[in-house]
């Protein structure tokens, strides 16, 4: 049926873009973010969909008040789970419009700009339209100080080494394509941490056609900035697995890199409290428990951070952390003395002790203290 014929049923035609706005605590922006969609979409059929991780907040309490009375709004409340990029996935992928957007629910993104990037999909010209920060007219001042500054120019940096296009600011949130490219492109995402641009562009079979769009970053109305060292710990994750291409799961890559930081804590600490005169075994094992505590907190809050453990579960979950990676460790030794024994080769025996350990410790850390 023609759209002129679903009018003529009076059948009112659904929205031909669909903003879709991740968020946590957002509940102060929520009525100002549709406001500004009303002035910047006016003319066109558009609809938001807010997809908020149980914010304690309020916010979806916020968002279900105006979709009561205005049916552009939609929500969608996600329990039991965390993340931009999945929250995005979800959010697109129940839209049935044309063009798809995204942006932060922050009111940092320059919403007067969405009309040029829905038209730059719509035309044909691009197959994802960027609001950028980093092209003649866009604006960056609207990072809180120079740390962030400093996280944003890194990652950009970073993920224009191995993006298979020309992008001026890949660690953009603000976006379009067409649903339909979205739809494709979805079963190939790893869908964690919060930079989903960048894994849309990284795993498309084929090349995507980018534009970029001049864009100002303003300063938030409300709520904290989620920009951190840890979500740039998760986009170098990112990065990692899909430069492994898709061989070894994220959550192993993010997994493996806190176990290293773990090695350096344990021989840092190890060095210190020896330089106090302790013995080399009693040495080793304090070492050894700061490293576990270390790892526990970055694992739980970097690693895991969709299932982060808070208050009791946090110590019963450290607790059974370090009873897995005592396991682990006996398991190092054992299958490290078997290789030595065997080839009497001092690297390669502590090699495959050390990989032994870490998928075992990956494994039981999965299916034991962060359940699946």
């Amino acid at each position: 049926m023609s759209e002129a014929a679903v009018v003529a049923a009076g059948v009112q035609a659904g929205p031909e873009i669909s903003v879709v706005v991740p968020c946590y605590n957002e509940v102060g922006n929520v009525g100002p973010l549709v406001a500004a969609l009303e002035r910047a979409l006016a003319g066109r059929r558009w609809e938001v969909i807010f997809v908020d991780d149980n914010s304690p907040d309020g916010t979806t309490a916020a968002v279900n008040a105006i979709a009561q009375r205005d049916s552009r709004v939609r929500g969608l409340c996600r329990i039991g789970r965390r993340g931009l990029s999945s929250a995005v996935i979800e959010g697109a992928l129940s839209s049935s419009a044309q063009v798809v957007a995204v942006m932060d629910g922050d009111m940092q993104h320059d919403e007067s700009r969405l009309g040029a990037l829905v038209d730059a999909v719509q035309s044909g010209a691009c197959d994802v339209a960027v609001g950028s920060r980093h092209v003649e007219g866009g604006d960056n001042s609207g990072l809180a100080n120079a740390w962030r500054h400093a996280l944003s120019d890194g990652g950009i940096k970073l993920a224009q080494l191995i993006l298979p296009v020309r992008l001026g600011d890949p660690m953009s949130g603000f976006f379009a394509l067409r649903q339909d490219t979205f739809a494709r492109i979805a079963p190939h995402l790893s869908g964690t941490g919060f930079k989903i641009l960048v894994d849309l562009l990284l795993s498309s079979p084929q090349p995507l056609r980018v534009q970029e769009i001049a864009c100002g970053f303003r300063e938030r109305l409300a709520g904290e900035s989620k920009l951190d060292a840890v979500v740039m710990l998760q986009f170098v994750a990112l990065l990692l697995d899909k430069l492994c291409r898709g061989w070894l799961p994220l959550r192993f890559v993010a997994f493996a890199l806190v176990g290293l930081i773990g090695v350096g804590t344990n021989l840092l600490v190890m060095q210190c409290v020896r330089a106090l005169g302790v013995n080399f075994s009693m040495a080793q094992g304090i070492g050894t428990l700061v490293a576990m505590v270390v790892n526990f907190q970055l694992d739980n809050n970097f690693t895991y951070r969709d299932r982060r453990l808070r208050g009791v579960r946090c110590v019963w979950g450290l607790l059974l952390f370090m009873l897995v990676c005592s396991v682990g460790a006996l398991a190092n030794v054992g299958v490290a003395d078997m290789v030595y024994h065997q080839h009497r080769e001092f690297n390669e025996a502590s090699v495959a002790g050390a990989l032994i350990a870490v998928v075992w410790n990956y494994a039981m850390s999965a299916t034991i203290v962060w359940r699946l």
